[in-house]
């Protein structure tokens, strides 16, 4: 499945990210380091240490994300994919024991840091892409075989 899709509130995540480690978060750490070297021997000067150490991770942050910027496509919504689990669908599974397992299905740049958002890449995902309410899935990783059925689908707020 490709993996350099993306949904348009993920992609403006990405770009805020962008434009805030760039124009807010470097600048600052910029004028820390200068300030600490200003006050001489850079070898003992922990303030100093730190925050180029920390300045460097802001780079290579800032040209990870333009060039993943560049890649991604934007998957918008579209009406044909109503009733259906595809990409940006909100799931709902159940199995036997009345478990629930709720999901939004989105690009692997999308799940860091966001309880409930799995990516296309996923076997859970993989075995739901393309059914409907009421079908029946079944998950098989490497551990394990677990069979669900959707409950419900959803393209807007859940």
């Amino acid at each position: 499945m490709n993996t350099n899709i993306i949904t348009p509130q993920g992609y403006i995540e990405l770009e805020e990210e962008l434009d805030y480690l760039w124009r807010k978060d470097r600048p600052a750490v910029t004028k820390i380091v200068q300030w600490a070297a200003s006050l001489g021997d850079r070898s003992e000067n922990a303030d100093y240490q730190y925050n180029k150490k920390r300045l460097r991770e802001i780079d290579r942050r800032v040209r990870f994300l333009r060039k993943r910027l560049e890649e991604l496509t934007i998957v918008e919504y579209s009406p044909v994919q109503e009733g259906k689990a595809y990409f940006g669908a909100w799931l709902v599974l159940i199995n036997d024991n009345d478990e629930r397992l709720k999901f939004r299905i989105v690009g692997p740049d999308e799940i860091y840091g966001k309880e409930n958002y799995v990516s296309v890449n996923a076997p859970v995902v993989k075995a739901c892409v393309g059914k409907s309410v009421g079908d029946p899935v079944v998950v098989v990783t490497t551990e394990s075989r677990q069979e669900w059925e959707i409950e419900a689908i959803t393209y807007g707020p859940f």
